[in-house]
């Protein structure tokens, strides 16, 4: 199953009737990672009326929120929804709000942190995780232009090439396009490559398949 992150950080603000929401996204693995996230922008902003947070962890499946004293339903659980909507998982939003002295009343609250909780999100790279082989191919030059040929079919990204007494490639394959790479890689070599299988394991396609 492929599943959408975030590669790093990333924050967001704006004003809604004198009103400020300010939008924190992060990483995490854990939920432990993502009260750690949360209380950090709270020691950050201990003047702010409100900071509400959402987070959704692949371990143990968990899913968190807190309205932080707003109106239960106007806060917290837009911010869970908009990362639910969005797909995305191992990730945290904080959304601090400094009170301008104008009541926004329900409905206005839920647009006001559903967008922040959006804002955070559009500010971040969001990165498409696909179960993946790392492969490392070894060929003669003279088989270097076919190999380069073939690789974009399969979605392939290249993580490495070391160009000594022969070409070596280091790259990652998704788990369902392997054996089909490994047919066609032995077909234009003449069986010359040597392909070594270096681990399954999760990556970033986003920049192949986006």
């Amino acid at each position: 199953m492929n599943y959408f992150t975030i590669s790093s950080p990333a924050e967001a603000s704006f004003v809604e009737k004198k009103s400020e929401f300010i939008g924190y996204i992060a990483p995490v693995k854990t939920g432990d990672e993502a009260v750690e996230f949360v209380n950090r922008i709270k020691s950050m902003h201990r003047k702010a009326r409100h900071n509400v947070y959402a987070y959704i962890v692949r371990q143990d499946n968990i899913s968190r929120y807190s309205d932080d004293g707003e109106p239960q339903g106007t806060a917290g659980v837009p911010v869970l929804d908009v990362l639910q909507k969005r797909g995305l998982t191992d990730v945290c939003i904080v959304v601090t709000r400094y009170f301008g002295g104008i009541l926004l009343g329900g409905g206005g609250l839920v647009r006001a942190y559903s967008h922040a909780a959006a804002l955070a999100c559009d500010a971040a790279h969001i990165m498409d995780m696909r179960l993946c082989h790392r492969l490392s191919i070894s060929a003669d030059y003279g088989m270097y232009g076919k190999i380069s040929y073939i690789l974009p079919r399969f979605d392939t990204i290249t993580v490495s090439s070391d160009f000594g007494s022969e070409v070596t490639l280091e790259i990652l394959v998704l788990s369902e396009k392997l054996e089909a790479l490994k047919t066609e890689l032995t077909e234009v070599t003449n069986g010359s490559a040597n392909v070594s299988d270096l681990g399954e394991a999760y990556e970033d396609f986003s920049s192949v398949l986006g």
